[in-house]
């Protein structure tokens, strides 16, 4: 682990390997270890950068509103990089997607693994398989209310929990308890929002863009993949991975990487 400061604070990151550089920016109920099956493989051919978003994992949070994709810019400037991929799932697709739509001219390319953007709102549908597989959480309860969203995210809604490997679960459980503490600290600072917001905006999406999802993810985001790939110029939609959810680079690294391996510039 390394840290370097980025808008008046100090991030922690990873880094491997040497090319053109790649910037892995995590979930939102994860930090930069959800990468792990990623940055070895990645790096064979790129330089590879791991980043813990403000607040998360073992980057800091200064009471100063800022915006995460300053902050991903900021990070390149901070190490030298003019130009860069990046690759986000999840939460952090959104803001790779932010990033790439306030800086295009920093970003050479996109890939966004189960990416909620900004901007998008969730169905009706969504709202009701939370009900129906989780209910009421207690969001003072970490450890519950990790254990519920794994069970939404990353089981997924049309797993049982046995079908998933256990080690893998207990994983992002462990990450997720870090990520709620991170959410709540956040809560209490002023978070800079792309404006006008992603969703609206896809077309403007110029750089190559590689879009995918794990087939058990919710039914909302592998609709919003399709619509990214539809509205992008220079999209390409990946197919469905089998028997993997919202965090489907972590679940089934192999056909991640093998895709990555061929998108990556």
């Amino acid at each position: 682990m390394t840290k370097i400061e980025v808008n008046g604070a100090v991030l922690a990151y990873d880094e491997a390997g040497e090319g053109s550089p790649v910037v892995l920016l995590h979930a939102g109920i994860a930090d930069r270890r959800m990468w792990r099956g990623q940055v070895p493989a990645l790096a064979a051919r790129h330089r590879v950068i791991a980043v813990d978003l403000r607040g998360y994992g073992d980057s800091e949070l200064p009471p100063a509103g800022f915006a995460h994709h300053d902050d991903v810019v900021g990070l390149l400037d901070a190490l030298g990089i003019e130009r860069a991929a990046l690759v986000g799932c999840s939460f952090g697709g959104r803001v790779a997607a932010d990033t790439a739509l306030a800086y295009p001219d920093r970003i050479s390319a996109l890939a966004l693994f189960g990416a909620p953007v900004s901007g998008n709102e969730w169905s009706e549908e969504t709202e009701q398989l939370w009900d129906d597989l989780v209910g009421e959480v207690d969001p003072e309860d970490f450890d519950a209310a990790a254990a519920a969203e794994v069970r939404f995210w990353v089981v997924g809604p049309g797993r049982r929990p046995e079908d998933v490997d256990p080690g893998f679960v207990r994983f992002a459980e462990e990450m997720d308890r870090r990520a709620l503490a991170a959410e709540q600290a956040l809560s209490a600072i002023e978070v800079g929002e792309l404006d006008p917001p992603a969703i609206g905006r896809l077309g403007e999406l110029r750089m190559p863009v590689l879009v995918g999802a794990g087939a058990a993810d919710l039914p909302d985001l592998l609709r919003l993949a399709d619509r990214i790939a539809a509205e992008a110029p220079n999209a390409v939609r990946l197919p469905d991975v089998p028997d993997a959810a919202h965090l489907l680079p972590l679940e089934r690294p192999e056909p991640v990487n093998a895709a990555l391996l061929d998108f990556l510039p």
